[in-house]
């Protein structure tokens, strides 16, 4: 019958009732995390959502739109997997500090932690470095999980104490605490790691790789089999230091050209957040995106175009700062100890 509802769908009263106190919950967080933002001289700003380019990570699909102009010429455009392009350039214009909880879109994901829409707290510090982030962190968490009457956050049985001093651990000691690999041994070209080096490793502890593995799959099986469930139990974890060949949008360590500015937070196991000391170089940046393109054409078929109005605020100048990205949906999730995120969203996407 056309129109049938089948299920019961999440506008139901049973099902928005159950749903309630922790969508109240939610907002209660929303409304403490903006407190603290403007406590810290940060200006809340608004983007566009409809982007040139939605983001340049290799592994992300994104969903295309397309603008149709009044004389009818049509332009392809992307909604963004992140607002970090267009804060940026914000930043480049004058905006000293800066927050936004955006929309984001990221297609090809849902699961008990994705979805394939969802708010995305992300701001950025100029004259700030990606330790000052770390302290922000520290306080965002505590903030919200007293938002919600809650001393710890939880998931899924297990819990993390969001009052003790986070643990600060790198990613080299990640894998020879949790894996026994010597990380950036297998990384003598820290440019150019060696896969083989590193699948040789892993296989050694039991984690199946294959000849057309690179570096970077090898990396990630490790992280997923062996590390990530052992981080931000008792405690959240921030796992920081990724070698300088992951560095993303995050610029070299000065201490330690093998290594990035870049940190992750775990709490019970979830990855929250991305951060990075942020490059501000264009040339090196178009470099970058230009070989993750060439390898998103390889594996997915599909590449993105590159922003130059971005690259033109990088040679612009942009100021030396540091910015970052919280899954929001996911820090509510923990506040409450639900066990799935469209357990915190109003409405999820229709499946």
């Amino acid at each position: 019958m056309s129109g049938e509802i089948t299920g019961a769908p999440d506008w139901r009263p049973d099902r928005l009732g159950r749903k309630l106190p922790s969508l109240l919950a939610r907002g209660r967080i929303l409304t403490a995390l903006r407190a603290w933002f403007a406590a810290e001289a940060f200006v809340e700003v608004e983007t566009p959502v409809l982007q040139i380019s939605p983001g340049m990570e290799v592994h992300l699909r994104a969903f295309m739109s397309e603008l149709v102009a009044p004389d009818d010429s049509r332009r392809r455009l992307y909604l963004h997997t992140s607002p970090e392009f267009a804060m940026k350039k914000l930043l480049a214009g004058g905006v000293p500090r800066l927050f936004q909880f955006a929309r984001v879109f990221r297609n090809g994901e849902r699961s008990d932690l994705h979805h394939p829409e969802f708010t995305m707290l992300e701001w950025y510090r100029s004259g700030a470095t990606y330790i000052d982030l770390m302290g922000d962190c520290e306080a965002l968490l505590r903030e919200a999980a007293k938002a919600a009457g809650a001393t710890r956050l939880s998931w899924r049985g297990t819990e993390c104490d969001v009052g003790r001093p986070f643990e600060r651990l790198t990613v080299a000691e990640a894998f020879r605490r949790h894996a026994g690999i010597d990380l950036l041994a297998t990384a003598p070209d820290p440019h150019a790691p060696d896969a083989a080096l590193l699948s040789r490793a892993a296989r050694a502890i039991g984690v199946r790789t294959t000849d057309a593995d690179t570096w970077e799959d090898v990396f990630f099986r490790v992280m997923l089999e062996r590390i990530e469930s052992k981080l931000g139990f008792g405690r959240p974890t921030i796992l920081c230091d990724y070698p300088v060949s992951m560095a993303a949008l995050s610029r070299p360590k000065a201490s330690d050209p093998r290594l990035a500015e870049r940190f992750e937070l775990y709490a019970c196991g979830v990855e929250l957040a991305n951060a990075f000391g942020e490059l501000t170089d264009a040339a090196v940046q178009r470099a970058r995106f230009e070989t993750d393109m060439a390898l998103k054409e390889r594996l997915y078929g599909e590449r993105y175009p590159i922003d130059e109005d971005f690259l033109a605020a990088l040679e612009h100048g942009l100021p030396e700062c540091a910015g970052i990205a919280l899954g929001f949906d996911r820090l509510v999730m923990l506040c409450l100890g639900a066990p799935r995120i469209e357990d915190v969203l109003w409405l999820p996407v229709a499946r």
